[in-house]
């Protein structure tokens, strides 16, 4: 039986992939020069052959629009979110910590793992976990024993992916992000974190 195709690892050589071992080969070796810029070269050549990466079909698609207003959002969410936890800091007060799961409801890795960079950038909530299998996030949080921040973090979480995918995604997947999640349950594996 042979492996799907997006499996298949074939020997060739991927010109964008040898410019960027050659120049991470370049700094690893202090500098450009022509002899590192030479062995770069070749170096990077037998790992392509030796080492083949899989192919990989990105669907990746760029919409200007999307892409601004996701920008924009991230802008305001960080200095919003930087002001929250400054204040929050300021004020000496005890905040019990869970961690917390978001279902995504966008399905392909590179989808997922956009929306988890987005979320990582914005301060006051720090990824523990990505599960690509089930689409989840696992996010650390403060003011855990408060229902509505936690259900304000999972719309913040669901309004990024969404903002995500409308920047880079496909129809499909802008689709599937234009289902309301609903409420979800409070999972099992949101344990409280105890410490003092």
């Amino acid at each position: 039986m042979r492996p799907p195709a997006s499996k298949v690892r074939t020997r060739r050589l991927d010109p964008p992939l040898i410019a960027w071992l050659t120049v991470i080969w370049m700094l690893l070796w202090s500098g450009p020069t022509w002899g590192n810029l030479f062995s770069g070269i070749v170096v990077a050549v037998v790992l392509c052959l030796v080492f083949p990466l899989p192919s990989v079909e990105l669907a990746l698609r760029l919409r200007p629009l999307g892409i601004l207003r996701l920008a924009g959002y991230l802008v305001y969410d960080m200095v919003a979110s930087s002001l929250s936890v400054s204040r929050h800091a300021l004020s000496g007060g005890r905040r019990p910590a869970a961690v917390i799961a978001v279902q995504l409801r966008c399905r392909t890795d590179l989808m997922i793992a956009a929306t988890a960079v987005a979320v990582s950038c914005v301060p006051g909530g720090a990824l523990v976990e990505v599960n690509g299998s089930t689409a989840t996030l696992y996010l650390h949080m403060s003011d855990a024993d408060d229902a509505a921040t936690v259900h304000r973090t999972r719309n913040d979480v669901w309004r990024l992916e969404t903002l995500v995918v409308r920047a880079f995604g496909t129809r499909a997947e802008t689709e599937r992000v234009a289902v309301d999640p609903g409420p979800v349950p409070p999972a099992p594996s949101e344990g409280k974190d105890h410490r003092p």
